[in-house]
């Protein structure tokens, strides 16, 4: 297979936040989307912060969170609530580990 077959733009995947205690406390699992391809510079800072603190893994990840129309859900002063937001984060990056 040529390399070339496996390069595409990027597309929005919908990710699923359905742990026990999500849906216990909001009643329901709750959606969100991303891009199913990420620059290979969002890899690099991510393996950065992995070894240094969540809080830069956390600035790298927000404006990955995206709603159905690619536009990012934390913007501005508009913010998750804590729990949804460290599921989401959870979600990202074992998605873009594999």
């Amino acid at each position: 297979m040529k390399m070339s077959q496996l390069a595409a733009k990027p597309q929005l995947v919908m990710f699923t936040v359905d742990n026990e205690e999500i849906v216990k406390k909001y009643n329901e699992p709750l959606d969100f989307y991303s891009w199913d391809r990420q620059p290979l510079e969002v890899f690099m800072k991510l393996a950065s912060a992995q070894q240094q603190n969540m809080g830069d893994m956390i600035e790298i990840i927000r404006p990955l969170i995206l709603d159905e129309k690619g536009k990012p859900i934390i913007d501005g002063d508009v913010m998750l609530p804590s729990d949804v937001l460290i599921a989401a984060i959870a979600k990202i990056v074992e998605r873009l580990g594999k």
